[in-house]
């Protein structure tokens, strides 16, 4: 079984963490959720919006090797303390160099870029591009994938994002019965 490491911070984007996390279960992707440290005491991580998910692990505890990819939700403030946790960015690393898959949504490709992981094509919240200042930007696709890199734009791509994973990691057949099910007929 395909497995995900989905990292969440306070103040992640909810919208994108329930999306992803839900639509890759669906299809048959086992995800982890891992709270940073000092963060939770409890594993409950609190998002932008007032909505608190309870966590699995904690980053501390999270061996790259366990998992397929690594995936972060977006909303600035998570956003900067994932791009701020050397835990995070080290796992961001260690995913990258060992050819495993990185995905990040919204604010989060910013974590990406202070990684030195983001690739040479990708997408993000509109005006994220400018505080992550890297040629490659594009805004006509809800999900680019440059390699094992990636990303999607924001809350309404989550679900999008989630079957291009799904497609990626479990293949077709599985994509698209999620996709039929969920009647997202506009996701490509």
């Amino acid at each position: 079984m395909a497995s995900v490491l989905l990292p969440l911070a306070q103040g992640f984007e909810e919208v994108e963490a329930v999306s992803l996390i839900d639509v890759l279960r669906r299809g048959g992707v086992d995800v982890r959720i891992a709270h940073m440290d000092g963060e939770a005491d409890t594993n409950m991580v609190l998002g932008a919006n007032g909505i608190t998910i309870k966590a699995d692990t904690s980053i501390a505890n999270v061996i790259s090797e366990d998992f397929d990819m690594i995936l972060l939700p977006g909303g600035w403030e998570g956003t900067y303390t994932l791009a701020d946790n050397e835990t995070v960015q080290r796992l961001l690393k260690e995913f990258k160099a060992n050819d495993k898959i990185v995905g990040a949504i919204c604010a989060a490709p910013y974590a990406l870029k202070q990684a030195g992981v983001l690739g040479n094509d990708y997408t993000c919240y509109p005006s994220v591009e400018e505080e992550i200042n890297q040629a490659g930007y594009r805004d006509n696709e809800m999900v680019i994938t440059d390699g094992d890199i990636m990303t999607s734009r924001g809350p309404g791509t989550a679900l999008c994002f989630g079957l291009a994973i799904v497609k990626r990691l479990v293949g077709v057949e599985s994509y698209q019965a999620v996709k039929e099910g969920m009647l997202l007929d506009f996701c490509k």
